[in-house]
């Protein structure tokens, strides 16, 4: 877009985009000017760009969105999912000239600048799309100005998302309690760890009568047993789960005492590790409102929101490195070890696997690609689901999870 188009009401500097591959995009400004490094991923969700953008998985991230219009409706002060924006940069086709809707507060483009986040705008979008889903998620920078070359030097020696850890970087560091609106009875008590939680998550539990008392990303078993909570939940978040062995090891306090556990996102990663299965780095993630995921013990399918990088691996997998040379090697021709025993059609719950629990089933897989999208204790009231079943701004397929762990706390008593 010429710079004289006025979307913001000033003059878009030229801005370019440096893939690790050296693979650049030539576009304009908007937010910050400046440059910033991070992982290039996809967003394939059409609506929901703040709680994108103010959702603390995104850490470290340069998030282009598959939508070709953002920004519409402005930014407002009711949908944030946290306290600030966390992409490290935003790349879009088309950011809107105006912001309207009644709850409007600010434009996208004033909100990225009061927060220093620098985005791009280019015309291929999808171009940019395809290659990531091709190469995989890497490493790159976004820049006002400046040289490819250079930028790109810089890039290659920036930090990989592989061994990053995240969680305690965007986790609160004091504790706080949400509590559930006025005329909804207290019924159970939560212990919430915060690896990354989006403010949906505490107010859909504080809805169905649950106090939920956040807990910091490095909380011991210990500090979050002490209140004794009728359940534990582990939340979302950013980084490489393997990173995070302080909260494999609460974890693994907390199922021990056979305390009610739900884990989501990262909390389910966390949950499969300290169950003794690995986790490992997908080539592009799943990031967007419409990924298919089907509970194999009902046959259910549900749509459901996703925003994750690395995954659970089956029972005695051989896992995906990270190649050093470069971005993920493709998944091995057919149905691999690493995706599942199943194909898209006539999936059926496996056969239980041991751990130190007692025996669990993975529960869920995503139908686009075998995934492992859930896991189940048989013999102790612990669960967890890859996606997220508050999802603001949706789908809502999932929300009855949030119920089910109620119910799992109710039948613990």
């Amino acid at each position: 877009m010429p710079a004289a188009a006025g979307r913001t009401g000033r003059a878009a500097s030229p801005a370019i985009l440096v893939l690790e591959d050296g693979t650049t995009f030539h576009g304009t400004s908007f937010g910050a000017e400046g440059e910033s490094f991070g992982e290039a991923v996809f967003n394939t969700g059409m609506t929901g760009y703040q709680e994108t953008l103010t959702d603390p998985s995104y850490c470290r991230q340069i998030v282009a969105m598959t939508a070709p219009h953002i920004g519409n409706t402005g930014v407002n002060d009711e949908d944030p999912e946290s306290r600030r924006i966390w992409v490290s940069g935003y790349v879009v086709r088309e950011p809107a000239r105006i912001a309207s809707n009644w709850r409007s507060r600010r434009s996208l483009d004033s909100e990225l600048r009061a927060q220093g986040v620098t985005g791009i705008a280019i015309s291929g979008t999808r171009a940019l799309t395809r290659h990531l889903r091709d190469r995989g998620a890497m490493r790159a920078a976004i820049a006002t100005g400046g040289d490819p070359g250079e930028l790109l030097q810089r890039v290659l020696a920036s930090p990989s998302m592989t061994g990053a850890d995240l969680a305690r970087e965007v986790s609160t560091t004091t504790p706080y309690a949400v509590h559930p609106p006025a005329g909804v009875a207290v019924r159970y008590r939560v212990a919430a760890v915060d690896l990354g939680i989006k403010t949906a998550t505490p107010r859909s539990m504080a809805l169905r009568g649950c106090q939920v008392q956040v807990l910091p990303a490095t909380s011991t078993a210990a500090e979050i047993l002490a209140a004794s909570p009728d359940g534990v939940f582990f939340s979302n978040g950013p980084g490489d789960p393997a990173a995070a062995g302080y909260a494999v090891e609460a974890m693994c306090g907390v199922l021990a005492e056979r305390v009610p556990v739900f884990g989501i996102c990262l909390g389910s990663q966390i949950l499969g590790r300290a169950l003794g299965l690995g986790t490992y780095k997908l080539r592009f993630g799943h990031r967007g409102v419409n990924q298919p995921v089907k509970d194999l013990r009902t046959g259910r399918v549900q749509i459901t929101s996703h925003n994750h990088g690395f995954a659970v691996a089956m029972p005695g997998a051989r896992q995906i490195p990270e190649s050093a040379a470069g971005p993920l090697p493709g998944p091995p021709p057919g149905p691999g070890p690493e995706h599942g025993p199943w194909t898209a059609a006539g999936l059926a719950e496996p056969a239980p696997f041991d751990t130190a629990y007692g025996p669990a089933v993975i529960s869920h897989v995503n139908l686009n690609d075998g995934v492992v999208e859930g896991l189940r204790l048989l013999s102790a009231p612990a669960f967890s689901v890859q996606f997220h079943p508050e999802a603001a701004p949706g789908p809502h397929d999932a929300a009855g999870l949030f119920a089910e762990f109620c119910e799992l706390m109710e039948r613990a008593r």
